[in-house]
């Protein structure tokens, strides 16, 4: 167990921890990616590290991958109010559909469920229009969520990806869209199902199995994810999440007549490249002074344990830096957050781990206190 005293005399508050090097030796070059896909990238769910690119930055029309961010603003919206939608007869829609019907209503969860599972076109209007009034002010939210995400080369017109001259973004935008709902838990719940049950508000009691149509469920070992689409302009687009030993990758192709092959391709190359690497340990301690306790430390530790996915071969370097007060007073309570560990790769911030009190320290004796000041 590593365990470090931290100094009450020291000059500031923030604390240098250790540099951490890791070096592996370099792996044999991965042969080269033969892919249908017109645009593709595979890339890592920790911090975003590509690890293969095909044309990743020209925009090209998405189609029912655009659902994606309908999901994930409706699901966010929901969790302060999971709000009960009506369908009326201006949110029908042509392709492929839930086969809603006047009058039917839907929670935005339920209806999230539809959409990713079977890609309703008439559940992505329903969103649209019952949270926002209308399909142009749904585009709106979905471009203003779009620039916080750094999809800097995307524009959302419709809210199911219909095609539109101004509608289109690019493999990596919508794997950096992906990365983000992935870290949505009641996202990535629904569509790391295979088949889901929708429940109606009304009617009463009315439920609908919905089958996924991401076969990649099936076809790939370890596959936990997200979402088909087709049109006629866009052709086959495909987004897929999977995870093996902790590595957890992300993988977008474009314009893909076979999409399926293309992302086992993927990431039979991406998991043969890389490893995980533990940086942060939740069994490392640190003493943190404490005044006015009948203890003069209290244990801190990390959160959680903090790993990330390594390239086999990289000699990127690590360092931790140790944020924590001079001291702290009595009372100290279980689990208490007192501090931080950031976690720099290559000079670049990519984590922050809370650090917790292990243990309560309570405070000290009206008589031990007077013992100390008569010695």
């Amino acid at each position: 167990m590593l365990y470090r005293i931290l100094s009450p005399l020291l000059a500031c508050c923030c604390l240098w921890h250790s540099l951490i090097v890791m070096i592996w030796p370099v792996q044999a070059a991965a042969p080269a990616l033969s892919l249908s896909a017109e645009a593709a990238v595979l890339l890592s769910a920790d911090d975003g590290t590509v690890l293969y690119e095909k044309k990743a930055d020209t925009p090209l029309p998405i189609a029912s991958i655009t659902k994606i961010m309908t999901a994930v603003i409706a699901l966010e919206y929901a969790q302060s109010d999971d709000k009960v939608i009506t369908f009326t007869p201006e949110m029908q829609a042509e392709g492929s559909s839930m086969y809603l019907q006047d009058g039917d209503a839907l929670t935005l969860t339920e209806l999230v469920k539809g959409l990713m599972m079977v890609s309703g076109n008439d559940a992505a209007n329903a969103i649209a229009i019952g949270m926002a009034g209308s399909q142009t002010a749904f585009a709106a939210l979905m471009n203003r969520k779009a620039q916080q995400l750094g999809m800097s080369h995307t524009h959302f017109v419709t809210p199911s990806g219909l095609d539109d001259e101004q509608h289109y973004s690019t493999a990596h935008d919508m794997a950096l869209l992906c990365r983000y709902a992935m870290q949505n838990e009641p996202f990535s719940a629904i569509v790391s199902q295979k088949k889901i049950t929708v429940h109606y508000v009304y009617p009463e009691n009315k439920t609908q199995l919905c089958v996924n149509h991401n076969k990649l469920l099936s076809l790939y070992d370890g596959c936990i994810g997200i979402k088909t689409g087709f049109t006629k302009k866009a052709g086959r687009t495909l987004t897929s999440c999977a995870e093996r030993d902790g590595i957890r990758l992300i993988a977008v192709t474009l314009h893909a007549p076979d999409d399926w092959n293309d992302h086992k391709a993927l990431y039979d190359y991406g998991f043969a490249r890389t490893e995980r690497k533990t940086i942060l340990s939740a069994t490392d301690r640190y003493a943190l002074p404490v005044v006015g306790g009948q203890t003069d430390t209290v244990a801190v530790r990390p959160e959680k344990d903090y790993a990330v996915t390594m390239i086999r071969g990289s000699t990127d370097i690590f360092r931790t830096h140790l944020m924590l007060p001079h001291f702290i007073y009595a009372p100290v309570t279980t689990h208490r957050a007192v501090g931080e560990i950031a976690v720099y790769r290559n000079d670049q911030k990519i984590a922050s781990v809370r650090l917790l009190t292990e243990s309560p320290v309570e405070l000290q004796k009206e008589e031990d206190l007077w013992k100390t000041k008569t010695k």
